[in-house]
């Protein structure tokens, strides 16, 4: 990605002319070192860098700490804070009433694992076009800091007691039903989250990215498998992932077979490069047991797990006109 214009009033001016500003939203109000910050700053950074016009961006959000990202970046966007665990049936709607917007919906462990997984399923079986981050901490924040589905089993709360339940992966779940972008990044991991939530910007259809996030009030203590400590310890990166959007000039130069690299329906492509093993993103049922490969060891495998380029989205699948319904 070529840098942005800089201009003698130190501000960054991307390719459609909007500054860094343009991006931006309210102060955050979460915790001082809340990991949803850090994924509100590389939202920031993905959208301005990709070139995306805040004024064609629908945000979208249930209810949790996660839910008040949407507030956080893109101020001249439109934006929808829904009920609990409803945020995609929201979502499918304004995107129904106008294909032409681009759609991000945040959601956190509990919104779309708990009281939101009929809704979450449904969004993936249909593929609408959107971009689902679930912000992952493993607890409920805002109720005081109890256990969600998402939490590791064998985890401990701050009180020292132990979770028993065994968790739900959502991105297995999302590949199962044939989302066909399925990521998992780390709050703590700019440079490979922005390149996904780039590719997530120039896929067609559902885009789900799980963003491990830790919880700095309830769940970042010795005995919390979502703690910043354990996370750096545990993580394993799948790859090195970057992204070269479509206005710009594609030039690769990689030695022979260390690299893949995936055209997206806008012509900008993802390059993935190799670390300690070959892996291919468009093989469902290695990706499947690469996971679970990981989780049975304990590790935390980050990266682009799963593409599938070409599917037809929700709006193409109904047959929709090309002009949207809302004018």
């Amino acid at each position: 990605m070529e840098k942005p214009t800089d201009t003698p009033s130190g501000k960054w001016i991307n390719h459609i002319g909007l500054n860094f500003q343009d991006y931006k939203g309210k102060e955050s109000t979460l915790c001082a070192g809340c990991g949803h910050d850090a994924i509100t700053s590389q939202i920031i950074r993905a959208f301005f860098e990709y070139g995306i016009n805040p004024r064609r961006v629908i945000k979208l959000s249930g209810i949790g700490c996660s839910s008040k990202t949407p507030g956080y970046f893109l101020n001249r966007s439109f934006g929808l804070n829904s009920i609990h665990g409803r945020m995609p049936s929201v979502g499918t709607g304004a995107i129904l009433a106008n294909r032409h917007m681009i759609a991000i919906g945040v959601s956190g462990d509990g919104d779309t694992a708990s009281i939101g997984i009929g809704q979450f399923i449904h969004l993936l079986r249909r593929n609408v076009p959107m971009i689902y981050i679930m912000e992952n901490n493993g607890v409920y924040g805002l109720t005081k800091g109890q256990f969600s589905a998402t939490a590791e089993e064998g985890s401990a709360l701050k009180t020292g007691v132990l979770n028993e339940l065994p968790p739900i992966d959502c991105c297995i779940m999302a590949i199962e039903l044939g989302c066909g972008y399925v990521a998992r990044s780390f709050a703590g991991d700019p440079k490979q989250l922005v390149a996904l939530l780039k590719g997530a910007l120039g896929h067609k259809g559902t885009a789900f990215l799980d963003v491990l996030s830790p919880c700095v009030t309830f769940n970042n203590h010795e005995g919390s498998k979502k703690s910043y400590k354990h996370l750096k310890e545990t993580e394993e990166l799948l790859h090195e992932v970057g992204f070269v959007p479509f206005y710009e000039q594609i030039s690769v130069d990689y030695p022979a077979g260390s690299m893949r690299v995936i055209e997206l329906h806008d012509g900008s492509r993802l390059t993935l490069r190799k670390l300690e093993r070959e892996y291919d993103p468009a093989d469902k049922a290695q990706a499947l047991r690469r996971i679970r490969e990981a989780n049975s060891t304990g590790e935390v495998l980050t990266g682009l797990f799963y593409i599938a380029t070409g599917k037809p989205d929700f709006t193409e699948q109904l047959d929709m006109h090309e002009e949207p319904l809302a004018p």
